[in-house]
């Protein structure tokens, strides 16, 4: 198994994980908390990870930790949560996967990818495969639920195109980073729950048991995968991991809990799944520039900008933020390679 199609298969862990998000929400959980069900999966699983970890952010992190967990996590796992309440799963999870359209958008603004026809071809796939679910779902709309899942798969995409954007420190695993941002975002979301929502629910044993598997399983250990994609991956290509959210989401809520998928549906989920198989197909990255003493400047070719000032973030290794990044970044425009 290749490099490349072994870390699309542990990324795409992450988007099926979550696709059971929707059940366990309804079927686990306490009814109209989506404040508080956000904290509770946000804040134990970041807490923990820093416990393991043992590494906090500095300098210009702790401002970017915030950033990146406001948008990942403190502003997408209420809106996310919000939908889930108030539309059926299948429906409230193929809502999001409308993602690679924002990232297309997102990335030629911040990352200087410039849309190529292919990205927005399967971005659009994507989006018509879930609106033939959605549209024929059987379950009435909710406008408020539908705001709340697009504005929830905004937020998730802003926050993809700048973990790709900004990388991570120079000696931080991406298990720390993921810590960050998880703690960074259950406390963004901690007041607001109070505030609004009031003290915490009286929790049963299974509402405690669907909170664990959000926090670790479906938190922890999938964020942990998703953002080490990121690093590894383009940005519309891990997007394009999305629709394996609402393809699973949907097939719980037929298996468990009878909710049907007539012939429209299953046609707009292998639409979205082939969008999803065409975004991983992208074409192989050009070689990378000789450096001075003729060995690859791989670091240098992933982080430098180009003479307009945009970030080049395709390749394959992650964005280094160390101090010799400037040095290097020179040594690829002796070289001829900068864009």
């Amino acid at each position: 198994m290749s490099s490349k199609v072994a870390t699309v298969a542990l990324t795409a862990l992450a988007p099926i994980s979550w696709g059971s998000t929707y059940f366990v929400t309804t079927e686990f959980l306490p009814a109209d908390r989506p404040l508080f069900t956000g904290l509770m999966r946000a804040l134990p699983a970041g807490l923990l990870l820093l416990a393991l970890t043992r590494k906090l952010p500095s300098g210009a992190w702790w401002w970017k930790s915030l950033v990146l967990g406001a948008l990942n996590i403190g502003a997408f796992f209420p809106l996310l949560f919000l939908a889930a309440y108030r539309l059926p799963g299948g429906v409230a999870a193929v809502v999001g996967s409308v993602g690679p359209l924002f990232v297309v958008g997102l990335a030629a603004l911040f990352l200087g990818d410039k849309p190529t026809l292919k990205s927005l071809l399967t971005a659009i796939g994507a989006a018509f495969g879930v609106s033939l679910v959605v549209l024929k779902a059987g379950a009435a709309f909710d406008m408020v639920g539908v705001a709340a899942g697009l504005l929830s798969a905004l937020s998730m995409s802003a926050g993809t195109v700048f973990t790709k954007r900004w990388g991570r420190p120079e000696g931080v695993g991406a298990l720390a980073l993921t810590g960050w941002q998880l703690t960074a975002g259950g406390l963004v979301i901690l007041p607001i729950a109070f505030l609004i929502e009031g003290a915490p629910p009286a929790l049963t044993g299974t509402n405690l048991a669907g909170y664990a598997y959000l926090a670790f399983g479906n938190t922890a250990i999938s964020y942990f995968l998703w953002f080490r994609g990121i690093e590894r991956l383009s940005a519309s290509s891990v997007t394009l991991l999305g629709p394996l959210s609402p393809i699973t989401a949907a097939v719980i809520g037929w298996a468990a809990l009878g909710q049907a998928l007539g012939p429209i549906q299953i046609a707009g989920m292998l639409v979205a799944f082939g969008a999803t198989l065409a975004g991983q197909l992208s074409p192989r990255t050009p070689a990378a520039p000789k450096g001075p003493r003729g060995t690859a400047d791989t670091k240098g070719a992933s982080d430098t900008k180009d003479p307009k000032g945009a970030r080049s973030v395709t390749g394959g290794e992650r964005p280094n933020g160390s101090k010799g990044t400037e040095q290097r970044a020179r040594a690829v425009r002796a070289a001829g390679g900068a864009r």
